[in-house]
């Protein structure tokens, strides 16, 4: 209250009352999980409430460039019109009805995925590893109809999710501590090496399951042609060819699936993460006469494929295809690697000892402890995560523009401290 004109303020002597600090609602977040969710995940002290394009929000009300984009999920980023009014217009109408009967949306997803890919039939699920598992199941059930074949020929290095069967599958180790025994007769060969693979395949083998980029393994690409001897030698010894593109799919490489620009065609292939651009769902994908070999309750899945999710993959999937799109995910997926790499070219530190990636999706090898640098770039306002130990991850929103490349390519090289 101001004092009336002609009067003085009465001078009390007494202090202004202090302003209460508001309290953190980050740490109020953390403390209300910690007490009741499952340990399972280490989480950043950062509770995200809303988001929009590729930033974030903090309950506090801090905001973030989102480079991690959910591991991947989010590829239009958040809060994208195709996205929310795709949600809203089917739940306004139905969300679930089981696969006892037919659904418009998942079948029309069906058809998007097979007109653009290798597949004739497509099994719909809830999540990566769900889909791998069914890859999984498919591929040894053909097996067993065409001569008893059971093994399953893996990488090592690789990452194909947390079931036991995807786990059994997975080839580091660390994954799979204490929950043993894994699945029987799963062989594991070096990434990238055709001869150990020759070796390893045999007239025993149904299948072999490899990823075209090795994402949590640390974003390791193959050598040149190696994918392409890797179909030659399935087909020379009548195996299946299984690619887990669950990270690496719909879009994240520049092409709607990485396959399309490696030079070989799979028999199986397994989608997740972006499909769905923050709604979960999966999907394995196989050539028709593969995909006969499972019939009516030999797999399944309750929620897999309902109204509301292929209803919101299929919005994705037409959103992502569009040639501007992807054309944006090799352009600004270089952008990051160019800054990078002259980063390390003049960096006498010798922090960054490499930088790999294809599309949006990117690896930054660094010779220090990379979780610091990721916790620092939180701070900053950055999300990013390290993967393999020492090896920062970006995978923005692949709609991300270049003046957010920049902003983030500034962030990170501040939190490496050159």
């Amino acid at each position: 209250m101001t004092a009336a004109p002609g009067k003085k303020r009465r001078v009390t002597g007494r202090k202004p009352a202090r302003q209460a600090k508001p309290p953190d609602r980050n740490l109020q977040w953390e403390k209300r999980t910690l007490e009741t969710v499952a340990f399972t995940y280490r989480r950043f002290p950062v509770a995200i409430v809303r988001g929009r394009g590729p930033w974030v929000w903090d309950a506090n009300g801090k905001k973030y460039l989102d480079f991690l984009a959910g591991v991947a999920v989010n590829c239009l980023g958040h809060g994208h019109p195709a996205i929310t009014r795709a949600v809203r217009e089917q739940a306004s109408k139905l969300l679930h009805i089981s696969n006892y009967f037919h659904i418009p949306s998942q079948t029309e997803l069906a058809e998007e995925l097979t007109r653009r890919s290798f597949a004739g039939r497509v099994f719909f699920c809830n999540s990566g590893a769900e889909a791998n598992e069914a890859a999984l199941k498919l591929a040894r059930k053909w097996g067993q109809e065409h001569g008893g074949r059971v093994e399953i020929v893996s990488t090592t290095n690789s990452f194909h999710g947390r079931t036991i069967g995807s786990l059994s599958a997975t080839g580091q180790t660390k994954y799979a501590e204490g929950f043993g025994p894994l699945l029987p007769q799963v062989r594991f060969v070096p990434f990238g090496n055709a001869g150990a693979l020759a070796e390893a395949v045999t007239e025993k083998t149904c299948a072999v399951l490899i990823e075209p980029v090795q994402g949590e393994g640390g974003v390791v690409l193959p050598p040149d042609g190696y994918l392409p001897r890797v179909q030659e030698i399935c087909r020379e010894r009548g195996a299946l060819l299984l690619v887990d593109e669950v990270q690496v799919g719909i879009g994240r490489t520049g092409t709607l699936f990485a396959y399309e620009q490696m030079g070989f065609e799979p028999d199986i292939m397994t989608l997740a993460k972006g499909l769905g651009g923050g709604v979960p769902i999966g999907a394995m994908c196989a050539r028709t006469e593969i995909m006969e070999a499972l019939g009516p309750g030999t797999h399944g899945s309750t929620f897999g494929g309902n109204p509301l999710a292929t209803a919101v993959a299929l919005a994705v999937v037409r959103e992502i295809a569009r040639p501007a799109l992807l054309a944006n995910v090799r352009k600004q997926g270089e952008r990051i690697r160019h800054y990078f790499r002259k980063l390390q070219a003049g960096d006498h530190t010798g922090l960054v000892a490499d930088v790999r990636g294809i599309g949006l999706m990117t690896g930054i090898e660094v010779t220090r402890e990379g979780p610091e640098i990721v916790k620092r770039g939180i701070e900053l306002g950055l999300i990013a995560n390290c993967t393999a130990g020492n090896v920062i991850r970006l995978v923005p929103p692949l709609n991300v523009t270049s003046r957010e490349v920049d902003t983030a390519c500034r962030l990170l090289r501040q939190a490496m401290g050159i």
